[in-house]
């Protein structure tokens, strides 16, 4: 059987916004990445990913896909017998798409329509997500179905709304590698977090109405500045709604911040030096860093584990 590679995801912008109809931006991130594979005798990693593997199988039998839009479940499970499991070295829990690039890889290889990620049309996407949506809707309960997407498509995606997503292609940034002194990049906030309890604690604020007004009226509109300033390369407007975005989400989010980042999140604030944001839903995991010196940003984050993304 062929092993194609399914990259983790960077969700950009758009993280509980895209819940209220924001826009989205997000990215594969081929530095991680998982494959199907076979083995004839299992360690434990193997062992645990082949039964979760049976379980989600289990969970597909029950979805009612749409027309031309299957997979043939009997035949995963049937490979579930032979060994099958997922091979990955994508952080669970850290908001990179882990159960997106397993979702995106059983669906590439049991599907019943072959599907050429460059050839799909806007319909189509949304089509997917949906299918997507139902497919992970496993792992958290409740899925968007963009992060499979992102990990299917391979591809960078803008998310307009909620009904109207499209491929699109970032800009090469015509400065050479001496001058791009900013950059994006992940902090490691060293524990990972649970997608479930972090969406549930979005979906509670939402009940009160000052809330649900903040979030519409200056999360979503510094999100989707950020996303339009950032596409266009015009990085002034784009880190000025940016440390707006950074402070709206340090007072409203703050059960999203993992503790050991609090400090640090402040520290970018009050400086000036750098920006910190969630990366999916929070709670653990990987925090997004913006920065237009990440040499300073760097030494100034010192204690934290980074991984460079983008560099401009």
């Amino acid at each position: 059987m062929a092993n194609p590679l399914f990259y983790a995801k960077i969700l950009l912008f758009g993280e509980y916004g895209l819940i209220e109809n924001s826009q989205g931006l997000t990215l594969p991130y081929s530095y991680y990445q998982g494959t199907l594979k076979f083995a004839d005798t299992f360690d434990n990693f193997q062992t645990e990913s082949n039964v979760n593997l049976s379980k989600f199988a289990d969970y597909l039998m029950s979805i009612s896909f749409p027309e031309g839009y299957g997979i043939d479940v009997q035949l995963l499970k049937s490979d579930i017998n032979s060994g099958l499991y997922f091979d990955s070295n994508i952080p669970q829990g850290y908001g990179i798409g882990s159960s997106g690039a397993l979702v995106a890889a059983v669906y590439v290889r049991y599907a019943y329509t072959s599907w050429n990620p460059s050839d799909i049309s806007k319909d189509q996407l949304k089509e997917l997500k949906k299918v997507f949506g139902l497919m992970e809707s496993f792992f958290h309960g409740t899925s968007s179905g963009i992060d499979p997407l992102i990990c299917f498509m391979n591809f960078p995606i803008l998310i307009e709304n909620k009904d109207s997503l499209d491929k699109i292609t970032l800009n090469e940034d015509t400065k050479s590698e001496v001058e791009k002194k900013g950059a994006i990049f992940l902090l490691d906030s060293g524990s990972s977090g649970e997608t479930g309890p972090m969406v549930q604690i979005f979906f509670e604020k939402m009940k009160k109405e000052g809330f649900r007004n903040t979030l519409k009226n200056e999360f979503i509109r510094y999100n989707n500045a950020c996303i339009e300033a950032f596409l266009k390369k015009d990085m002034n407007p784009f880190f000025k709604n940016l440390k707006s975005l950074s402070k709206w989400v340090y007072v409203h989010f703050r059960p999203m911040i993992p503790e050991i980042v609090f400090s640090a999140w402040k520290k970018g604030l009050d400086t000036n030096a750098y920006y910190l944001k969630l990366c999916g839903s929070g709670g653990g995991g990987y925090i997004l860093g913006f920065t237009e010196d990440y040499e300073k940003a760097e030494k100034m984050l010192s204690g934290f584990k980074k991984e460079v993304i983008y560099r401009f």
